[in-house]
Parts: C-alpha cells; sequence; structure tokens
C-alpha cells in the first residue's frame, strides 16, 4: 500500500486558505507558510503533489502583478525606451519578443524530426539561454521558472556547436540594423 501521506485532510484545508490567500506565492513560501501555521516540515515535491492532486493552481507572479514605473524627465544619453523595452509576453527584459520569436523560429523548431517531441518548450529553452547571455549570471543562477540549469547549459553547448545561437544573433541584429534605418549587414 506505501507510505500514508504526510499532508492528512486536516491539513488540506489550510493548505488551500494559504494559497488562496496569496494565489502567487511560490512552492517555497507556501512551506515556510505551512510550517509556521501547522509545524509540519514538507518537501517541496510534496507539496507540489498535493497542490496537484487537490487541483489547487497559483498563479506565476508575471501574470497578475504590473509594474509601473515612473516618468523621470532626467534624459539618459544613449539609452531610450527602446533598450528598456518589455512587452506583456516577456517574463524578463532578456526574453524574445513575439516577433523577435517569430524571425527566429525555424532555426530551433525542427517539425517531422526525429525522436521524440521536445518536452521543453523552445521559446522557453532560448529564453533562459538569452536570460544568461545578457545577464552574465552562472547557468546555475537561472530563475526557477525557468528549466533546470544543466538540460538549459546542454542544450546551449548543443545548439552553439550547431552554430544556432550565431545564426539567431545575426537575424536579430539584422532587425534591429533595420530599424534604426542601417542596412541589415555591417559595413565596418
Amino acid at each position: 500500500m506505501g507510505r500514508p501521506p504526510k499532508i492528512q485532510a486536516e491539513h488540506e484545508a489550510m493548505l488551500v486558505e494559504i494559497v488562496e490567500s496569496d494565489p502567487t506565492a511560490t512552492i517555497e513560501e507556501v512551506r515556510l507558510e505551512l510550517f509556521r501555521r501547522c509545524n509540519m516540515k514538507v518537501h517541496d515535491q510534496t507539496l507540489a503533489s498535493t497542490l496537484k492532486r487537490l487541483r489547487i493552481e497559483r498563479m506565476p507572479s508575471h501574470e497578475v502583478v504590473t509594474i509601473e514605473k515612473a516618468e523621470t524627465d532626467v534624459p539618459r544619453y544613449g539609452d531610450t525606451d527602446a533598450h528598456r523595452r518589455q512587452t506583456p509576453e516577456q517574463t524578463s527584459p532578456s526574453c524574445l519578443t513575439d516577433a523577435e520569436w517569430e524571425l527566429v523560429r525555424d532555426i530551433f523548431e525542427n517539425e517531422g524530426g526525429r525522436g521524440l517531441p521536445p518536452r521543453i518548450s523552445r521559446t522557453v529553452l532560448v529564453d533562459a539561454c538569452c536570460y544568461v547571455v545578457r545577464s552574465g549570471g552562472s547557468w546555475r543562477m537561472l530563475p526557477r521558472h525557468f528549466p533546470r540549469w544543466q538540460n538549459v547549459y546542454r542544450t546551449f553547448r548543443r545548439w552553439s556547436e550547431q552554430g544556432k545561437v550565431v545564426q539567431t544573433h545575426d537575424r536579430l541584429r539584422a532587425q534591429w540594423r533595420e530599424r534604426e534605418g542601417k542596412n541589415a549587414d555591417p559595413t565596418a
């Protein structure tokens, strides 16, 4: 039969109350609040599977929270709103916009290829790679909303060896140059 579940029926109501009070809370935050209220230590995976079994859905904070920036009247040299742009579909400034993804989609998606279909969306993997490249952080410091760093790193290495990263950079650079009214290919 197996081990009885750690989270019993009397704690499930508490769990529902915790998530309803803050639907954007991370698993870690829910776990800590459950410990504070019930003095019960549970593993993140146990908590996640219990939430799934109870059909309790949390909402990612980027879908709920809107960030409003105060306008400054001090001009900044060489830095425009285009450099700081972030469209609604982006979870971070390093993520590709829908237009940018359409420009490079064919590089990463191989329809009708060999093997199993991918378990992780190509857009998520590309966004994770862009995050590390743009932030300059280590692979192990990828935020939790991205796939495991080992998967992202291995995919980045494979794509680099295949020349996909360079192709992506070239296409996106050409797009930015055309936006600025310059030739797509640099002349210097």
